[in-house]
């Protein structure tokens, strides 16, 4: 077997297996993971975090804001649900939380802090390009949808049939 026959089988099995919808659900799964610990986190110890964050300039409403994100985004990207638009809102919020809080670079920790978000929201970014994949919410709900339409046409259809047609019965008399 040569390297093309080879890699056309390995494409064939991947695309058959359904490989980048596992892969889309595992990096779903482990990019929501840190907005998810981190919204539990934050709610669980709400008045110490509450105080922490005003500290940094952050009021309560905006600190109810950004928990709100972390765990309604959070599980929209887990489920696949809306993924599109969770991953733009958490995209947007780690580039937010990287230009506005980690902007010391003398701090090696703030550095490091800084390049994650970065590489967060990217990632978050490319998935709200890709969309869920097949695992998810969206793929379901998506499915439904275009079944409930296809029903709607068909009973559109066989009211238009009905009402085209038309029996011309004459009695004698």
């Amino acid at each position: 077997m040569i390297p093309t026959e080879i890699t056309e089988k390995l494409h064939a099995l991947a695309t058959k297996l359904y490989v980048s919808d596992v892969a889309l659900l595992a990096g779903r799964l482990l990019l929501s993971l840190i907005f998810l610990h981190e919204g539990v986190t934050l709610a669980t110890h709400f008045e110490a975090a509450a105080k922490a964050m005003a500290t940094q300039g952050v009021g309560l409403p905006l600190f109810v804001a950004t928990i709100a994100l972390q765990l309604g985004a959070g599980l929209s990207v887990a489920t696949g649900l809306l993924t599109r638009l969770g991953g733009i809102g958490l995209g947007l919020f780690c580039l937010s939380t990287a230009l506005l809080f980690h902007t010391n670079f003398a701090s090696q920790n703030e550095l490091l802090h800084f390049e994650k978000d970065l590489a967060i929201s990217g990632g978050m970014f490319v998935l709200a390009a890709a969309g869920a994949g097949r695992i998810s919410l969206d793929w379901l709900l998506g499915l439904y949808l275009r079944k409930r339409q296809r029903d709607k046409e068909m009973v559109r259809a066989l009211l238009a049939l009905e009402n085209d047609f038309t029996v011309d019965v004459r009695l004698p008399v």
